[in-house]
């Protein structure tokens, strides 16, 4: 009888340990020969992968169940839409106390600098500086051109040539590898960086959004165009993976999927209506 009942008793779960991949929205393009923006910060601690700005994978979290966590995917900041100033900054994305820091916005003619992000925003002009990225998430934007390209998460901006917005940094965490967080081009119809960085305006031409759910950075916006508006920065994403024994609960602003790969649960979270969204496990 006794032994009945001790088999009965469903054996413990594992410790709730989260691996991640954060990555923040992307900031706007600068105006009117705009540099491009800075691709949001990436922070990974997925096992054999990295992090932005040449960081290696961040410690995993151990979360308790039953407890809600903080969720958020940052919007991408809209580009410039006059001189002197810059595209917008990206919104930070978040997960429990993992925080990714939005793109910096590019600058805008005449002269503007490139906005501070988690990847720099793109100097405007030769004269102008670049916006500097945050460590450990991205790197800096282009300057030393007249046209330059914002930071990626896994290169500077003018680092493949000048005006190219800066390469993302890719993850198997889906099950296929996919590049996020490259830099927005700058201005005469500059390539944005790999990850999903937006392609500079031209005079036939208006300057490309970063991609949806990347962190891309917008272009910039070129000089006698269509329209001279910097692009706007892709909305970020937040992916956990954590063992199958377990079940993630979502408040309801939150827009996300859950997959299986053996032993783990992948859910991928790609828009959250507010900022005090959250998740719980159980």
């Amino acid at each position: 009888m006794i032994l009945a009942k001790l088999a009965a008793i469903p054996p413990a779960k594992p410790p709730l340990v989260v691996e991640y991949l954060v990555i923040a929205g992307g900031g706007g393009g600068g105006y009117d020969g705009g540099g491009g923006g800075g691709a949001g910060g990436y922070r990974s601690s997925i096992t054999g992968e990295s992090s932005g700005g040449g960081a290696s994978a961040e410690s995993t979290l151990t979360l308790t169940p039953g407890t809600s966590y903080t969720v958020t995917v940052g919007g991408g900041g809209p580009g410039d839409v006059d001189n002197f100033g810059t595209g917008t900054n990206g919104a930070n994305s978040v997960l429990a106390t993992v925080t990714s820091t939005g793109g910096g916005g590019g600058g805008s003619n005449p002269g503007t600098n490139g906005a501070t992000g988690g990847s720099g925003g793109a100097a405007s002009r030769a004269s102008a500086t670049a916006g500097a990225g945050t460590a450990n998430q991205g790197y800096a934007g282009g300057q030393g051109s007249a046209n330059n390209g914002g930071g990626g998460a896994g290169e500077a901006g003018n680092t493949d040539g000048a005006g190219l917005g800066g390469d993302g940094v890719a993850s198997s965490v889906t099950g296929s590898s996919v590049t996020r967080a490259g830099g927005g081009g700058g201005s005469a119809g500059s390539a944005g960086g790999d990850g999903g960085g937006g392609t500079g305006g031209t005079s036939l031409a208006v300057a490309q959004n970063g991609t949806v759910n990347t962190g891309g950075g917008g272009g910039g916006g070129s000089y006698d165009t269509v329209s001279r508006v910097g692009g706007a920065g892709g909305s970020g994403i937040v992916i956990f993976k954590y063992s199958k024994e377990y079940t993630a609960t979502l408040s309801g602003g939150v827009t996300s999927s859950t997959t299986t790969s053996g032993d783990y649960k992948i859910t991928t979270v790609t828009a959250t209506s507010t900022t005090s969204e959250t998740v719980t496990f159980a």
